[in-house]
């Protein structure tokens, strides 16, 4: 084999080992960008807002609360949990009008979507007699 026929089969073979590699990387690099580009945050934010309940509606509570100047009007689901102060589920029936509660909400687009709702029941405790 000539001198020239040699070096120029060395220099295909080293430029097509090193395009192969090039191209197994910009594979493993795009993969890995899809791969990030599929996993998505989502995080939610979950408020509170305490007050009185000034209307139960069918899909939204409203509450009047000292610091804002007009009633709130939060959604509830299936999903919401009604609890009394110490965690122990109640019954809807138990939220009406002037009933003290607090909500915990999330923003859903434009709404306010109730995840938990605290009754706060008052519990009156009688002192033992003489």
């Amino acid at each position: 084999m000539p001198l020239a026929y040699t070096k120029r089969y060395k220099t295909m073979k080293s430029t097509l080992k090193g395009g192969l590699t090039a191209v197994i990387l910009a594979g493993m690099l795009a993969a890995a960008n899809l791969a990030s580009a599929e996993t998505t945050q989502s995080t939610t934010v979950t408020t509170t807002s305490s007050g009185t309940v000034s209307e139960l509606d069918p899909n939204v509570i409203t509450i009047h609360s000292i610091s804002l100047s007009q009633p709130v009007g939060y959604t509830y689901t299936k999903t919401t949990a009604y609890v009394d102060q110490n965690g122990n589920p109640v019954s809807i029936e138990t939220v009406k009008s002037g009933t003290p509660v607090t909500i915990y909400y999330s923003r859903q687009g434009n709404q306010t979507v109730a995840s938990k709702v605290v009754v706060q029941t008052s519990t009156t405790t009688t002192a033992p007699s003489p």
